[in-house]
């Protein structure tokens, strides 16, 4: 399917020049002798030359390690390839390599309250507290939980984890307490930080009820780090006086010797983080990811694939329960200032954030596809209203962005920018597909393949495709992959999650399309995908479309099997006051089958109070088509909102025709 439109946005020859992906593409000629005369150029060249692509990007980005060694690629399989197998490095260390009096974090919360640290700062905040856990008996392989909101505690903890060799996990104060042991009780944690309360669309939530039970129910929590968030440390330490094992975070470190803060230096695979799978299909998936790997990867993407450095300021929308915090937080080893903001992004109005980027000179914004169809169906036209003067980058994610969105970006917020839709997942806490401040940018599209990632589109005969919708892949080992999934003694989880289908080839679950010009198209899970009358559909081609009209304010579709085929259903939430009647359908399935085909048409649009999404915002399309197959859906507390499932039970307009 080609896409014979024109570009959104451009960048001009002079700006191409300046940027870091350029800087790389010349240093990779001059180091290797090449004449690789533009971006899909060098792409194929990363491929192609997978370790002197890695090699290249660890001296470009200035990785800080003890040992780096001689070999890049030992065991080049899926899974099990070896990466830098003698390089000993820290990933905190190289996070903190900056230690000077420019701005690091800013904690921004929903009730106004704004702190700031120095990277100096950031420094000694992170040597007391790495004393401190090392008082606590942490220490390599040992696991930190963080059970808190995205504020600058939360980024201090995971650095002084990560110094000691010890492996980080988080998830948000929002989770319900089943969803917390689900997790964190499978990796038994040693010291858990926790937020006593926060603060979400104008609410204060107080979380000791459930830290309470946390405690008492996760055996392996020898320390509870109680971390004042609605309350002043004074309050705090009186509210937790009778909490077992509980500790306020101000006598948690103060209670430490003074220690020189030093890095524990591990080998390239040893694990970092440890992420969790949305869980909505059964107990969540703990994935295991290396240090190496991850810093690698999140260099490649904030310098080249961004454009990152020094004089930015960088924000993303997410909570802790979110892989695109630990992507964030990546950001300080470009020496960029990160803004952490926790609470809603629509109060007090729709444009607050936007408000935070003039006030905080935010140059790289980052959000889901969500937020900006939500943001589009309020009305908001920041471009309007703000400055954005040093507004350069919109980065979205979590689902894939409709044209109408790009176009709403480009028209609403701001026309120069470079807006990348990004792609890839918990699995591999980063992207397979993303943007590229050297190329165009399309309606629909993501920029391209992320350099060093070997990203095709199969068909079902395991062919490679172009301009043809399939199953994105990634046919060779990367360093990113993670080291396997924990509990999982003999691998059989890990391989049955991405290798099952190809061996030796991860298979994402996506349904995907590599477009003429080398962009990406994402049309779905692979998993959701409708079939009627045998032909695949991603739910995102017609999600595009209902979204153009206005009195839907959100949606969900699936496949019902019915009557030894498959059927479209869709389900809309509409703005307040209005009724699904004839016209309205009539008019949904008129906008679809004019920019698709009659196949996309749903055989039944139902109105709904609401759609089920998971804690980090996605649509649950497996858990409502399991409901309305009368399945079960088994853990429901991977979703944000449980109770909407009900909804969607023995709904009398699915008995029939």
């Amino acid at each position: 399917m080609s896409n014979p439109v024109a570009p959104l946005w451009q960048p001009t020859p002079e700006a191409v020049a300046r940027t870091q992906m350029d800087q790389f593409r010349r240093r990779v000629n001059e180091r290797h002798q090449s004449s690789l005369p533009d971006y899909s150029a060098l792409y194929q060249w990363s491929v192609d030359n997978r370790a002197s692509f890695w090699s290249e990007l660890w001296d470009f980005g200035e990785v800080v390690a003890s040992e780096r060694g001689e070999r890049v690629l030992g065991k080049d399989t899926m899974p099990g390839a070896e990466w830098f197998p003698d390089a000993r490095l820290n990933f905190a260390e190289n996070l903190l390599k900056f230690r000077d009096d420019r701005v690091a974090l800013i904690e921004r919360l929903e009730n106004g309250r704004r702190r700031q640290l120095t990277y100096a700062q950031l420094f000694e905040k992170v040597e007391q507290l790495a004393s401190a856990l090392v008082s606590a008996g942490v220490g390599k392989g040992d696991r930190v939980a963080g059970f808190m909101p995205n504020i600058i505690d939360t980024a201090v903890a995971m650095l002084a984890t990560t110094s000691l060799g010890a492996i980080w996990t988080s998830c948000s104060p929002d989770f319900g307490i089943n969803g917390v042991l689900d997790r964190f009780g499978q990796v038994e944690p040693k010291v858990l930080f926790a937020c006593e309360g926060y603060f979400y669309n104008g609410k204060t939530i107080d979380s000791l009820p459930r830290l309470a039970q946390i405690v008492e129910q996760i055996e392996s929590i020898q320390q509870l780090v109680v971390v004042p968030v609605a309350r002043d440390a004074a309050q705090t330490a009186d509210a937790i006086g009778d909490l077992e094992r509980a500790i306020t975070l101000d006598a948690f470190t103060g209670a430490a010797p003074t220690r020189t803060l030093s890095f524990e230096q591990t080998e390239f695979n040893h694990p970092l983080y440890i992420m969790y799978s949305s869980g909505t299909t059964g107990v969540p998936k703990c994935i295991v990811h290396g240090v190496g790997g991850t810093l690698l990867q999140h260099i490649k993407e904030h310098r080249l694939h961004t454009d990152i450095s020094r004089d930015d300021t960088l924000f993303y929308f997410t909570t802790c329960g979110w892989m695109m915090w630990n992507w964030l937080v990546s950001g300080l080893a470009c020496g960029a200032t990160l803004v952490l903001y926790d609470g809603s992004p629509f109060y007090p109005a729709a444009q607050c954030l936007w408000d935070m980027a003039d006030e905080e000179n935010i140059s790289v914004f980052g959000t889901s596809a969500k937020y900006i169809a939500a943001l589009e169906k309020a009305g908001c036209k920041p471009r309007e209203s703000h400055k954005l003067e040093h507004l350069r980058a919109v980065l979205s994610t979590g689902s894939p962005l409709a044209h109408e969105g790009f176009r709403y970006v480009y028209r609403d917020i701001k026309s120069d920018v470079c807006l990348s839709s990004i792609s890839g997942g918990t699995d591999i806490v980063s992207c397979f597909a993303l943007g590229n401040p050297v190329l165009p940018v399309y309606p629909g599209e993501l920029q391209c393949r992320g350099l060093g990632m070997a990203v095709e589109v199969w068909n079902d005969d395991g062919k490679a495709v172009l301009e043809d919708k399939g199953e994105l892949v990634c046919a060779s080992s990367f360093p990113c992959m993670p080291i396997g999934f924990w509990n999982d003694p003999d691998g059989s989880k890990y391989h049955d999650a991405y290798f099952d289908s190809w061996p030796g080839v991860w298979a994402h679950g996506d349904y995907a399309e590599i477009t003429e010009h080398g962009g990406v198209i994402i049309y779905g899970r692979s998993d959701a995908v409708l079939n009627p009358g045998g032909v695949r559909i991603g739910t995102a081609e017609i999600y595009r479309q209902v979204e153009k009209v206005e009195e839907v304010l959100d949606s969900i579709c699936i496949g019902q099997e019915w009557r030894d085929d498959v059927r479209v259903v869709l389900f809309v939430v509409l703005r307040e006051g209005l009724t699904l009647d004839d016209d309205l359908t009539q008019k949904i399935r008129t906008t679809i089958r004019a920019n698709t085909t009659p196949r996309h048409v749903p055989a039944k649009v139902i109105q709904v109070a609401d759609i089920p999404r998971t804690i980090s915002g996605k649509i649950v399309e497996l858990a409502v088509r399991n409901v309305v197959h009368g399945k079960p859906v088994k853990n429901q507390e991977a979703l944000a909102n449980p109770e909407a499932l009900k909804l969607y039970e023995e709904l009398p307009e699915l008995a029939g025709e």
